[in-house]
This record gives C-alpha cells, structure tokens and sequence, in this order.
C-alpha cells in the first residue's frame, strides 16, 4: 500500500512535518510495510519558509536586514540545494522583513513603511547562489509599491533632483526618474514565483490603498495620495518598461508589490497551494498512490473555497485517487468539504478535554495516530 500524506499545519499545535509524521505513524501500526510519503504543505502564507525548507531538505537562513520602520530586524528565508528539475531555490516570506507584526499599533503609517529589507533578503540569498525564488507576499505594513525592494536590488529612483527618494510611500510621489544601471547582473538570471491569492489592481478603488491601506494606518487622506502616488509611480514605470500592466490582477497586492515583482523581474503571480503543490512535486507522488491524506486544525466551509487541503484533494482527483482528512476540529458546514473532493473526513478528538488540552503537541500527536490508525483499521477489516 502507497500513502501520500499532506496535511496543512494545525497551528498553535503540530507543524505541517509533525502533523503528516503522526499520519505516518498511525497508518503503520496496520500497514507496516506500507510506503507512507510525507510531503509539507502551505499555502504560501505564514509558515511556508519553514514547511518547504525542512520538508524537502533544505536549511533555513537567519539575516539582519532593514526592517518596515527601517530599522534593523533578524529575518529568516530558506533555501533548497538544486536538484533536476530547479536551480538553487530561497523560500521568503515578506513579512519577516516588511510584516505588519513588526510594527507596533501606534507606528503603523504605510507613507514611511518600506519593503527594502525584502530586497535585502532577495540580495543575500543571490550572494548565497539562488536564482530560482519562491515568495509568499501576504501580510505586509507597506505601501510604497515594491519600490524599497527594488532600491535594495540597485534601482535607483531620484526625485527631481537626482537625490533617492524617501522610504515608504511618501517618497512615490516624487519619483522623477527611474534608473536601472545599477541592479544586481544576476537578478536577469533570477525567476520569482509569487503566492498572490488577491486580485486587487495597483490603483483605484479596488487597488491597494483604498482596500488595504487604512488596516495598515492609512487615514482617509493618505490613502488618496497614496493611490495618487501610485498611479504616478506606474506611469514612469510602463515609460521604462512597455509590459508594466497597473491593472493587471493582483499588481496590487502588498502594497503594490505584486506591480513591482511583474514589472521589474522575471516573475509570475500565481495561488500560493499551487505553487506549493508543484514545487514539493506532490502530484507525481499521488500518481501510483492507494489513498491521499490531507487535513488541517479547522475543517470548514472555508477550506472549501481554495484552501491548502482542497488543492490537495482536486489534485488527486486528477488521478482519480481516494482522499482522507483529518482535522483537530470539524464544523457543521463542513460537509461542502465532500462536494470538493474529500472523500471522509474525521475529526482527531477522541474524548473531551479543554481547547488548551486538546492543542498540546503530544496531545494533539497521539490524537492523529490513534485516529488514524481506526480508520486503517476499518479500510484493512473491509478489502
């Protein structure tokens, strides 16, 4: 028997790696022999860095870099070595350089908040021989379009008089000139996959000041001289590059650093699972399986709307495979889970105890074997 296991992350509880481990260890107490392939799964969010950098071998990275408030902050990335199929690949996320978390409620002003750590972390993974990136950009305190992470990779944007712009999106608007002598040789060489799961455009009504400037402190005011200065910032950018597309889906989201990546370097924007699911090579392991698993904390009405665990199932089903879920809770509309390809899915809990018990890592460990194991029991008792 083949089992391929991919199961989000129950948070606050076992990681992605733990959580596919205990699957392992609950489908072996009936199946010993049975070859149980555990692949890391995220979306592209939080926890993606960790997920596929341990999951597939790699090491994670830990550097100082120019924080939203510009500041220093220690930030992390991973990398994976090439194999046959990619080059040398870093693994970020934005918002351990530009992250809203980082910076306290009362400092939050997306005119000052800039994303040059981003580039920072993009520099020093290119020192470190990567070419190939994959970038979650959910999260971010920033709104100055991506401009702080391109100043880092050796864009220049001067004002008028030939002096660099400020950080943030207060330094947009006086953009007078774009220069690219200076960018980093090997970003030519870099290809960037980039979990976008919005569609927002750069600027108007939907762009990314009007929809999500003011969670990040933007008041009415600043959000229409932030969308004022964006679209100025677009059009000295389509001057210089003829492909830059303001209204292209997701050009807006972070702040406008989806423009950024689309416009200045070699980059896709594309569902942060789909990504995740092609890069851990998911589908090829599902190929010559007997049962896909997959799951995660909560199973819901929510998971069924592109979640991590449905592009796992919708994948299997590709190949016409049975898919499994086991979550550490379920909720009464749940049941539109196996109307998008769940074949069953069971709750861990297994007698009742306290959120807080119920979330302990051993707890929660011995929940999903012993779970597991039950229904291997019943799938063994019935062939």
């Amino acid at each position: 028997m083949k089992v391929v296991v991919a199961i989000d992350s129950l948070k606050g509880s076992l990681s992605s790696l733990e959580a596919g481990q205990a699957i392992k260890e609950g489908v072996q107490v009936v199946y010993p022999e049975a070859d149980v392939v555990v692949r890391p799964l995220a979306d592209g969010g939080e926890g993606t860095v960790e997920a596929l950098a341990i999951g597939m071998g790699g090491e994670i990275v830990h550097v100082s870099v120019t924080g939203p408030l510009g500041e220093p902050v220690t930030a992390k990335y991973g990398i994976l070595k090439a194999d046959g199929t990619r080059p040398k690949t870093a693994i970020i996320e934005m918002s351990a350089a530009a992250g809203i978390t980082l910076v306290p409620d009362e400092k939050r002003n997306p005119m000052h908040t800039t994303t040059f750590g981003v580039g920072e972390l993009i520099k020093d993974a290119i020192d470190n021989g990567c070419r190939h990136f994959i970038v979650g950009i959910g999260g971010s305190a920033t709104n100055d379009g991506g401009i702080g992470m391109l100043q880092a990779l050796g864009y220049d944007f001067l004002d008028k008089n030939g002096a660099p712009v400020a950080y943030g999106g207060a330094g947009l608007q006086s953009i007078a000139r774009i220069q690219a002598e200076n960018v980093l040789p090997e970003l030519k060489d870099c290809t960037f996959r980039v979990a976008c799961d919005v569609t927002n455009p750069l600027c108007g009504p939907m762009g990314s000041s009007a929809i999500y400037g003011p969670q990040k402190g933007a008041t009415p005011e600043m959000v229409k001289e932030l969308d004022e200065a964006l679209l100025h910032y677009a059009e000295l950018s389509k001057e210089t590059f003829d492909h830059a597309d303001r209204l292209y889906p997701g050009t807006g989201a972070a702040g406008g650093m989806g423009f950024a990546f689309l416009t200045y370097t070699n980059a896709v924007l594309e569902s942060g699972i789909k990504i995740v699911l092609e890069e851990t090579g998911l589908e090829d392991e599902m190929k010559d399986a007997d049962f896909v698993i997959t799951g995660e904390g909560r199973l819901d009405s929510q998971t069924a709307l592109g979640k991590a665990p449905i592009g796992v199932a919708h994948l299997a089903k590709k190949h016409d495979k049975k898919v499994l879920a086991f979550a550490g809770c379920l909720t009464p509309d749940a049941g539109v889970c196996n109307e998008n390809g769940i074949d069953a899915f069971f709750p861990i809990l297994r007698r009742v105890i306290t959120v807080q018990e119920a979330m302990e890592k051993e707890t929660a460990r011995e929940n999903m074997i012993r779970s597991v194991e039950q229904v291997f029991r019943l799938i063994k008792a019935v062939q």
